[in-house]
């Protein structure tokens, strides 16, 4: 088909890898159901039931080749960076070297300034 992506392997994580071109349907896990690797439910033609993926929807899309669906708004990165730094204040390991990283990417995809690099 014109302008459709070749069909490729994509990681869904914890070893799980998926054709493109079988999934159908990615749903963005919240509240109780996300955490401890889980972040997205994916649905594949001709398995019954989703698999669970570690990774986000955003990442899934991406790695399918489909970069204009993965642009969402920044708040859902926002969001999910607070969502960790919330679940690891909790569980008293917060990291924050992670936390840096990930707020910086937050940073680096608006307009706003970014924060001065880690020396």
């Amino acid at each position: 088909m014109i302008g459709m992506p070749e069909p490729r392997m994509i990681a869904l994580g914890f070893g799980k890898y998926v054709r493109s071109d079988k999934v159908f349907a990615l749903e963005r896990l919240v509240g109780d159901q996300r955490g401890e690797g889980r972040r997205t439910r994916v649905w594949i033609e001709g398995v019954p039931e989703p698999i669970v993926a570690s990774r986000t929807e955003v990442t899934i899309l991406r790695d399918m080749g489909e970069e204009a669906a993965a642009d969402v708004p920044v708040l859902d990165e926002a969001l999910d960076l607070a969502a960790r730094l919330a679940a690891a204040a909790d569980a008293g390991r917060v990291d924050l070297s992670d936390l840096g990283r990930r707020a910086r990417r937050v940073l680096a995809s608006t307009t706003q300034p970014q924060l001065p690099a880690d020396d």
